[in-house]
This record gives structure tokens, sequence and C-alpha cells, in this order.
């Protein structure tokens, strides 16, 4: 009796570990082919500049994804990302600049953080356009496409985000070029780094399920006056 039961724990076990295994080797492979689609829109910023000089690249807007603000301060991560989606604003890689990220409490806000900071910088408010609600990264492209009728952009974050963001783009339908901005190094960024594998393969099955985000609203013409996006009184 003892030996059968043994038997069957042992059993149980190896196909445990197999599952295991097998979830494993899904997860890496789809990590991989996310990495590979996306890794291939991947341009540096004077690419990127070469490429919409040359007439090969014709965005309609430059997209910066949202990231942590600190009492109204962008975190480091975003503050980069905002440097360098004005240094292609700057540089004529497109004429609007769409802005995305939490904007779901009234006392939490990224996305105005975001625009004051481009306007400080000289960037005219009515060329930034705010997603209020682009609380995660299939969101944001998803609303790119439906809310504001964006059809190509330029995408700037971190180059380990860029990766399902543009493959999320294509899979949605845009053409979608992106450039990393990676001036430093971050603190937690291994955390970060396997966060990432994780949510590549929950992108995945969004994308192939369709789903549609939290909130749409009302459409926005991404080549119109950005003001429209304001909710603030100055």
């Amino acid at each position: 009796m003892k030996g059968t039961r043994g038997r069957k724990i042992r059993f149980g076990i190896g196909i445990l570990c197999g599952l295991c295994l097998v979830s494993a080797g899904c997860l890496f492979g789809i990590n991989a082919y996310v990495k590979q689609k996306g890794g291939a829109h991947i341009l540096t910023e004077a690419e990127a500049v070469t490429a919409v000089q040359e007439g090969t690249l014709e965005p309609d807007c430059i997209l910066i994804l949202g990231a942590g603000v600190w009492d109204g301060v962008p975190s480091p991560m975003l503050h980069d990302r905002l440097e360098e989606g004005l240094a292609l604003y700057q540089a004529g890689v497109a004429e609007r600049v769409l802005v995305s990220g939490d904007h779901g409490r009234s006392e939490y806000d990224e996305v105005n953080v975001m625009k004051a900071y481009l306007m400080a910088a000289g960037v005219p408010g009515e060329d930034i356009f705010m997603d209020h609600a682009g609380f995660s990264t299939y969101e944001s492209m998803y609303r790119a496409r439906e809310v504001f009728g964006v059809s190509s952009m330029v995408v700037v974050t971190q180059q380990y985000h860029l990766y399902r963001a543009l493959y999320v783009a294509e899979q949605l339908g845009m053409t979608a070029y992106g450039v990393g901005s990676d001036p430093r190094q971050y603190g937690g960024q291994q955390v970060r780094e396997c966060r990432e594998i994780l949510a590549r393969a929950k992108d995945i099955f969004y994308v192939l399920g369709h789903k549609r985000p939290a909130y749409l609203g009302e459409e926005i013409d991404i080549h119109g006056d950005g003001s429209v996006t304001d909710d603030r009184l100055e």
C-alpha cells in the first residue's frame, strides 16, 4: 500500500513538473515572439528623423506612454520619456503629441503633469492631446486608434517596454515605430523585466480576444486642437 501511494505521489509530482515546464516554455516562447515582432520597428532618434525627412514615415503623432508621477513631478523614467518625445517633436517628426497615462483618480494624474512639462519646454498646448484613460499599454494603443483616430505613430518609452507596445499597435492595425528613452539605468529594472514577460503574454491574449478597454468615449481628431482634451480651468 505504501509503495502504491508513493508511486502515485511521484507520478503526481512528475505531472506537475511537466506542466510547469510546458507553461514556462510557452511563456518564454511568447516573450521571444513579441520581442522579435516589436523589435523590428525600433529606431534610433536619428533614424526616425531621417525616415520622416525622406517621407518613408508619416506619423500622425508622437505617443508618449505614461509612468509614475511623484507629488506632481515626473518620475525619472517618465522624465526621460518626455525628454525624448520633446526632442522628436522639435526635430519635426510629428506635429502632434499624444500623452497617454493614468488619470483614473482626482488625486493621481499623469497626463496633466506630462502636458505641463511639454508646454514648459515650449510645445504649444494645442499640439498636445491627453488620453486620460491610458491605464495600460494595451489600452493606450487601442484608444489611440479608436478614440484619436491614429493610424501611424512614433511611440516613446523605455526599450524594454517598446517591444510590447509596438507589437500591440501592429496587431491593432496601426503603423507604429518606436524610439527608446534609455539615457540611464533605473533602479528595480530586473523586477520590471520579469513583470514585462508576463505582460507580453497577457497582451497577446488581449489582442487575440479583441479586448475592449475599460473606457472609450467620443472620437477626437488627432489632427485638430489638443485643447479639447483639457480638463482643468486655468
